[in-house]
């Protein structure tokens, strides 16, 4: 893995015999993206995280999906989660909570996180062995946990109701990118101050 890091912005590369990711990340941004990864969906997912977590994001990802799609998708966690883990620096005078709640017509989801050094999932979308698209639903929980661990964050997140797939699914993602465009805002009453009562996140 290579990484090098910038005011509030991260790059992270990884490359092993399964995947290779590159991706960069501006926590300031306005939502931009360039995602590109063998698995269409999923790219449209990162699109719409990065579009409401106000977050510019690019991704170039190839995998081994002809074996299967887990590689790419978990890796691909693992480097969204160092790059906001590095772009987040010392983590002074951020708003550290967020939570959000996304209807997508019939479905209702919402994402809860703590920028904790932590690392913690708890993933309420019964969704699993199922596709949609062209998606494996099984891995969604797993990409949220290779995010959550590698962020060092806490993210919960809970499907209240819904029955399409590819709402719930879409929810999901802009749910949590909420979420996070509140918790990693910059709150000028606090600045140069880490958000905890220990001194440190």
């Amino acid at each position: 893995m290579s990484a090098e890091t910038t005011a509030r912005q991260a790059r992270v590369e990884r490359k092993t015999k399964e995947t290779e990711v590159s991706l960069q990340l501006n926590l300031d941004g306005t939502g931009a993206s360039k995602v590109q990864t063998p698995i269409p969906f999923f790219s449209h997912m990162l699109e719409a995280w990065a579009k409401h977590g106000l977050m510019d994001l690019a991704v170039e990802a190839q995998g081994d999906v002809e074996v299967d799609q887990h590689h790419t998708v978990e890796d691909v966690g693992i480097v969204l989660g160092q790059a906001l883990r590095l772009a987040l620096g010392d983590k002074k005078g951020i708003v550290r909570y967020g939570t959000a709640f996304v209807p997508m017509d019939e479905a209702l989801v919402s994402a809860s996180v703590d920028l904790s050094g932590r690392p913690f999932l708890v993933f309420g979308v019964p969704v699993a062995r199922t596709r949609v698209s062209n998606f494996d639903l099984d891995l969604l929980q797993e990409f949220f946990r290779a995010f959550a661990v590698n962020a060092e964050l806490t993210l919960h997140v809970t499907m209240h109701y819904g029955h399409n797939l590819h709402h719930v699914t879409e929810a999901v993602f802009k749910a949590v990118g909420r979420a996070l465009a509140d918790a990693t805002r910059v709150n000028p009453r606090i600045a140069g101050i880490v958000p905890s009562t220990k001194g440190a996140l």
